[in-house]
């Protein structure tokens, strides 16, 4: 049937009450090929953005190890990867022509004998998805850093991770990862990326504000080679920098470099210091302790505690305590069912920090609300709880 004569086409259309003054003259003949079937391709779909990626000759790579969901990964998006059935069958024909390549060559005209080289009645279809960010920060924590003196850092069985090894183990792009780095404060140590121990890293931003104390600088203009100068034979001087890298702003001013401190990111820090002692604090208590302890000159207000930590205001006194977005699950459904364990009832505006990175692109977080919980009002206050029952 593959190298049919142009009568026996025409024949055909006639059997099938087709015009052929409605179709395109050239015709093609199909055969399948000798390995048709095989199951070697796969269809991919992509959007226009990751075509133009591949045309711009960068790669798209799938990451997951063997228990995880595959993603597809370009140089800064992330995309979950499913399988699509499709009811036609999706043939492939090498160097097939499409209608408009058939019109603008008068020449092809008559039969083209084409070879299927195979079939499919599937495809993957992509879906952009949040960065699985959250392995890449439990990696980094099981073996902080702390400090060039620590004994624990030399005996150390925990393996260490290069830019590399991240890449192989994190689902996520190159992009989202190395900005996760910086939004968790990871440095480079040796080649190899790490966190630091909350104490050292305590210890050394104490170091720091008592410089700035010492020597009456504005909080808006601390010298970066003072600090190291000064605080240099104290501790490694990539590790000065870091912290005031991870707790100011760096800028240049008539050629010296100078760092702006962050006061919400110091004051939040020190709330945290003083909240993983205690499993509750009562809050008028801890307010007053907290101002005591920050820098002074800094101002504590609770609004910096977004996302670290919880005020009970039912409890009599009131009470705060540690609860961190970053130790919650992933997952939507397993965050809020977390989320509902803590508190069955929770405001929008407590609720909000805790879900506030679960959402999608354009997505808000009333959309979130929506879809995992239920509204009531209490004393006039519009209140979310769970809407499947919490074991």
């Amino acid at each position: 049937a593959a190298m049919r004569s142009r009568a026996e086409v025409d024949a055909t259309l006639q059997t099938a009450k087709l015009n052929p003054a409605e179709l395109l003259p050239a015709v093609h003949c199909l055969s399948f090929g000798p390995q048709a079937g095989g199951g070697e391709c796969c269809l991919l779909q992509l959007e226009p953005g990751l075509c133009a990626e591949l045309e711009a000759g960068r790669s798209l790579v799938i990451r997951g190890e063997k228990d995880e969901h595959a993603v597809l990964c370009s140089r800064d998006k992330t995309y979950d990867m499913k399988i699509a059935d499709t009811s036609n069958m999706l043939l492939f024909v090498p160097g097939c022509k499409t209608p408009e390549e058939l019109n603008a060559d008068p020449a092809s005209c008559n039969i083209i004998y084409s070879q299927i080289a195979d079939f499919s009645k599937n495809y993957w279809e992509l879906r952009r998805c949040r960065p699985k960010l959250k392995k890449l920060r439990k990696l980094l924590m099981e073996d902080p850093y702390e400090g060039p003196d620590s004994q624990k850092d030399q005996t150390s069985t925990f393996p260490k991770y290069t830019t590399e090894d991240l890449l192989s183990l994190i689902q996520a792009s190159e992009e989202e990862i190395l900005h996760h780095l910086q939004v968790i404060d990871a440095c480079k140590i040796e080649g190899y990326w790490r966190v630091l121990d909350f104490d050292y890293e305590m210890k050394l931003l104490n170091h720091v504000t008592q410089l700035i104390d010492s020597e009456s600088w504005p909080f808006s203009k601390v010298p970066l080679c003072a600090c190291l100068e000064e605080l240099g034979s104290l501790e490694p001087r990539e590790m000065i920098e870091h912290i005031l890298l991870s707790y100011g702003r760096k800028y240049v001013d008539d050629g010296e470099v100078f760092f702006e401190m962050r006061e919400d990111k110091i004051c939040r820090a020190i709330a945290q210091m003083l909240l993983q002692n205690a499993v509750k604090f009562n809050l008028s208590e801890f307010e007053e302790v907290w101002q005591q302890s920050v820098p002074e000159g800094m101002k504590t207000r609770l609004d910096q505690l977004q996302g670290l930590a919880l005020v009970d205001k039912s409890s009599r006194p009131e009470t705060i305590f540690l609860l961190k977005v970053e130790d919650l699950p992933e997952d939507n459904q397993e965050r809020f069912n977390s989320l509902f364990g803590i508190r069955q009832k929770w405001t929008e505006v407590d609720i909000t920090p805790y879900i506030q990175d679960l959402c999608a692109e354009k997505q808000t977080v009333g959309a979130l609300l929506t879809k995992y919980a239920r509204s009531s009002m209490l004393n006039g206050v519009k209140v979310y709880n769970s809407r499947r029952p919490i074991s």
